[in-house]
């Protein structure tokens, strides 16, 4: 069910370039380049803009639709598109950049296990960039006025990692005006929790 619905969502958007997700890139613009891995990489608006600046992106997504149109989208950049029912199979590798933007789907997922699974893909010194949700939008496929949003430090707990190991470099809730597929315009809450793998 969740991929006949990740299927239909992205077969019905429209064509054309994506942005890239402003967290990811306020994160990854300081970095040096490495290999990085995008989960739930959707309409491949940070997958493009990861490659275009030298990183080698492992593009992941539930639907086939999705992941053949980053392809596209890349084509001649150093980017690897799989499809993964990430509940089930994880790409193999290890990683600088792990980033999980918005990774929310309406159908049973075991989240936390994912997450954790992206975790100890890193590398010593990699960073595992979590973006999540912490308001509704009016473009939101999620409209349940009683939606509860976790909070970063619920997050990180969830995860259940040795913080030794894995310690927190950045939990907030930034709040920014942000523009839906239509041109709508909002003001949102993205809760941002970001974890390092340690070099020991």
């Amino acid at each position: 069910m969740s991929q006949e619905f990740w299927e239909k969502h992205y077969r019905a958007q429209r064509g054309g370039e994506k942005r890239a997700n402003p967290l990811l890139v306020e994160v990854a613009e300081p970095l040096p380049p490495g290999r990085a891995l995008d989960l739930g990489c959707g309409g491949g608006g940070d997958t493009l803009w990861l490659a275009r600046r030298g990183w080698h992106v492992t593009a992941v997504d539930i639907s086939r639709t999705a992941v053949e149109r980053v392809q596209a989208r890349t084509a001649g950049l150093d980017v690897l598109g799989e499809v993964h029912d990430l509940d089930r199979s994880f790409p193999e590798g290890t990683f600088d950049l792990i980033s999980a933007q918005y990774f929310h789907t309406p159908y049973e997922m075991d989240r936390p296990r994912v997450l954790r699974t992206a975790a100890h893909a890193l590398r010593p010194g990699g960073l595992l960039l979590i973006v999540d949700h912490g308001s509704t939008a009016p473009w939101s496929w999620n409209q349940d006025p009683d939606a509860h949003f976790p909070t970063p430090a619920e997050v990180a707990d969830g995860l259940g990692l040795d913080p030794a190991r894995w310690p927190v470099v950045r939990a907030g809730m930034p709040r920014r005006r942000a523009t839906g597929p239509g041109g709508q315009t909002a003001t949102v809450t993205d809760n941002v929790l970001i974890l390092r793998r340690s070099e020991s």
